[in-house]
């Protein structure tokens, strides 16, 4: 359970991260944005990969690996779609 509170906190931070940045980079130079882009989901890609395949080989059920992997990348989508509806 608390891992889950865990990622929720740490995709709500890439989230915030992510709009952020946006902010920044489009006030600053608005044409370097789809690079910006690009970038961030490179990022959020491989933290979260990352993350996802600590949990696998950390925990001791198989059920529970893929229980948090299917709610991470629900979570994944959700930020996407939040982020990208809040800034275009």
């Amino acid at each position: 359970m608390i891992s889950y509170i865990v990622a929720s906190l740490f995709f709500t931070l890439l989230g915030v991260a992510y709009v952020k940045g946006y902010d920044v980079v489009k006030a600053r130079s608005a044409e370097h944005l789809p690079h910006y882009y690009l970038i961030m989901a490179t990022i959020r890609m491989l933290l979260i990969l990352t993350v996802v395949g600590l949990y696998v080989l950390l925990t001791d059920s198989r059920e529970d690996a893929i229980h948090f992997a299917l709610a991470c990348t629900g979570m994944y989508v959700v930020m996407m779609v939040v982020t990208l509806s809040m800034r275009h």
